[in-house]
């Protein structure tokens, strides 16, 4: 009795859910090729605040605005949402905007998303950068190359019948993300706290290498042992605590003073400026 009347809460629960909820509109084929082509707006805004953030937001605004038809807060949260700092390969982008508009058009947690997006655009960052500007460029640059050498036509011509076929490569890879976040939808609100936890903790290791690859504190103090012997601070004494302690202590502070200070990163990249200038002219780093 009590099992049945638990039952009857839950399927309460959640048609009330339902209906407070506003429907969400489903994207059309046309919709998901439009967000493929406006992946080309990634960096249209680049800064050193957000990166690719703000064009990103831009290439998913159409898409947001089609799913969240008349929910204007809905609408706002998403956007806001998706304007947050990420960086990665354009030809890779594609992907992730055709799963995150999947993932919004079927109502997922918005954790979840926003978990999803910064786990992976690391990886896709590194996959996309290996396999189109270290990789197929490259080569086909080479062999582009080796017959304009020779007078011929061939060499331009391939290497424009490539570029283009990049670019339109687009398009496909962004119905190849939707398509797996269609298919993935069921699974990932199953398990959306699992999925959840494995996306931040991948978001932090990315944020981790992030720190590593971007930030560069060397301090070039030595501390005199005998007339003609010194200790490097850096090599000799940090270094054998916790490589790359200074960065991640440098990035925890900006972080801490964005968080609970409010203020503003602008600010923080003019303060940075002005240190590192100061600590060069003294010879500190």
């Amino acid at each position: 009795m009590k099992t049945k009347l638990m039952e009857v809460t839950v399927m309460a629960s959640n048609d009330q859910k339902q209906q407070t909820t506003p429907k969400r509109h489903k994207l059309s084929h046309s919709d998901v090729t439009k967000l493929a082509l406006r992946s080309l707006l990634n960096q249209s805004a680049f800064n050193y605040e957000l990166m690719q953030g703000d064009g990103y937001a831009l290439s998913m605004i159409p898409a947001l605005k089609k799913i969240y038809g008349d929910d204007k807060k809905g609408l706002s949260e998403a956007i806001k949402a998706n304007m947050a700092f990420i960086n990665t390969n354009n030809y890779a982008a594609p992907l992730l905007l055709g799963l995150e508009a999947s993932l919004e058009e079927n109502g997922a947690p918005r954790s979840t998303i926003d978990g999803l997006r910064i786990a992976l655009f690391g990886p896709l960052a590194g996959i996309g950068d290996s396999i189109t500007w270290f990789t197929i460029l490259p080569i086909v640059a080479g062999i582009a190359a080796s017959f304009a050498k020779q007078g011929s036509l061939i060499g331009p011509i391939i290497f424009l019948a490539v570029y283009i076929a990049l670019f339109f490569a687009r398009i496909p890879i962004a119905h190849l993300g939707y398509s797996v976040g269609t298919k993935s939808i069921a699974s990932i609100r199953a398990n959306s706290g699992i999925v959840s936890h494995a996306a931040s903790v991948l978001g932090c290791t990315v944020i981790g290498g992030l720190i590593a690859t971007y930030v560069t504190m060397t301090v070039k103090l030595k501390i005199p042992v005998t007339a003609t012997h010194s200790i490097s601070l850096q090599k000799e004494f940090l270094d054998h605590i916790f490589p790359n302690i200074l960065p991640l202590g440098y990035t925890f502070l900006l972080y801490w003073l964005i968080k609970k200070k409010h203020v503003s990163a602008l600010w923080l990249i003019i303060i940075t400026f002005i240190v590192a200038l100061v600590c060069a002219w003294l010879g500190v780093l």
